[in-house]
């Protein structure tokens, strides 16, 4: 479980094919110390387990299915990431609740600059629109943003400075992918409704 908070930004040093997986090798100054074999580290927004921590390094396994529903396999060499370790239960909950399980990924259509904020939209296909409110709750890239604007088939958000200082999200051009998780409170209160409505689940 992560909240969306993200630690530190890394950068790709290594990405290798082995046999229906990539091997993700990551440069940081920070967290990996901290990192032990079998941690739980939320790159852009996916939840990878750590294989192996050295000198500033660490390696990721990216399997066949994580590879298929995410931005992922995107990643160039040197590109920055956004790195978050799994949440301590007895420390401050900052941003939501964030899983680390991708719900789809989408495109930026456009950006904008408005007092100083940089306003990104993203398309959603019409399947997804229902988990998006406005002033809610998105993870973007493993950033918990808030919903600034929510169209027919998109929905805004808007980066403050520190969020532009200390995320790879400001870096992403018109048309590049996000990797996005939607608020896991709004999905089930979705599907408790849906359920309530169709007759399930009652007790």
């Amino acid at each position: 479980m992560f909240t969306g908070i993200i630690e530190e930004t890394g950068l790709v040093a290594k990405l290798i094919n082995k046999s229906g997986k990539i091997e993700l090798i990551i440069k940081n100054e920070k967290i990996s110390g901290a990192v032990k074999n079998g941690d739980s580290v939320s790159v852009n927004g996916v939840c990878l387990t750590a294989t192996e921590t050295i000198g500033g390094l660490m390696k990721f396994d990216i399997m066949t299915e994580t590879i298929k529903k995410t931005a992922l396999i995107d990643l160039k060499i040197n590109e920055t990431v956004n790195l978050e370790r799994a949440v301590l239960a007895n420390g401050r909950l900052d941003g939501h609740y964030v899983t680390g399980h991708i719900d789809c990924v989408l495109k930026i259509i456009s950006k904008s600059v408005v007092n100083g904020s940089v306003i990104i939209e993203f398309n959603i296909p019409p399947e997804y629109n229902k988990y998006i409110a406005p002033r809610g709750s998105v993870a973007i890239d493993g950033i918990s943003l808030t919903v600034a604007e929510k169209k027919k088939n998109a929905f805004k958000v808007s980066l403050v400075k520190f969020t532009q200082a200390n995320t790879s999200l400001i870096k992403k051009k018109t048309g590049d992918k996000a990797n996005v998780e939607f608020d896991i409170l709004g999905k089930y209160l979705y599907e408790f409704y849906v359920s309530e409505k169709k007759g399930y689940g009652k007790y």
